[in-house]
């Protein structure tokens, strides 16, 4: 059965902060509701406000409790796990790039945790696909061929062409975009569904702002973002 659990705060996002804490993990792993709030009377207007926020956890592979964190922080790969998932991954490359435009090039580099591939060619836009679907896909496959003949979870960064940063770039301007026009219109505004990597984007951007808050709702592939006011549930 799944755990569901109520939190309280003075805006909807203290207390989804309190909520993850709690139950250790991200908010991609849980489903939010906002109760609605105690009506007040004219006699307890001046009462501390708050907000009250259900959040009940969902199968997620993002799952984490503390015990897993701590596993995850003692995730370490040796120079030789290194070397060996950067030849798996080389290996398709050189492959997978005689089907690339010509003049296709890439950079693998290694770290303790995995490998970050860049491919450059201006032609590869197909790869990218719409959002970075295509992208992701390729991400995924490369982290597979990664693993081979490695006990340990290999990550694997990849991007084309600078792809990521310019979307980074595009979506922090999206949201203090938004933001400007959700406090000119006091009205909330839902974005389109993104990738989990692009929503906290999103909500990294947004997180100190002084007049507004977000919040992710719905399943994936179709999750999305709310900014709204702070204090201003829908």
């Amino acid at each position: 059965m799944a755990k569901t659990i109520i939190t309280e705060g003075k805006t909807t996002n203290e207390a989804i902060e309190k909520g993850l804490k709690e139950l250790h993990v991200s908010r991609d792993c849980v489903d939010i509701k906002v109760i609605d709030e105690d009506k007040r009377s004219f006699f307890s207007i001046l009462a501390p406000r708050v907000v009250k926020v259900e959040m009940t956890v969902k199968e997620c592979k993002n799952v984490e409790n503390k015990e897993n964190l701590k596993k995850r922080k003692e995730i370490c790969l040796s120079e030789k796990e290194q070397e060996i998932a950067k030849s798996n991954v080389q290996s398709f490359l050189e492959d997978f790039k005689k089907n690339l435009p010509q003049g296709t090039n890439y950079d693998v580099k290694t770290d303790e945790k995995g490998l970050t591939i860049d491919i450059f060619n201006e032609e590869l836009g197909y790869l990218i696909g719409y959002r970075g679907e295509t992208l992701y896909s390729l991400q995924n496959i490369l982290a597979i061929i990664a693993n081979k003949g490695i006990e340990q979870k290999v990550r694997v960064i990849l991007d084309i062409e600078g792809y990521k940063a310019k979307r980074e770039k595009t979506l922090e301007e999206l949201a203090e975009k938004v933001a400007k026009t959700v406090v000119k219109t006091r009205k909330s505004v839902t974005l389109e569904p993104m990738q989990p990597y692009e929503r906290k984007i999103i909500h990294t951007e947004l997180q100190n702002h002084r007049s507004v808050e977000t919040v992710s709702v719905g399943e994936e592939p179709y999750r999305r973002i709310i900014i709204s006011l702070k204090g201003k549930n829908k």
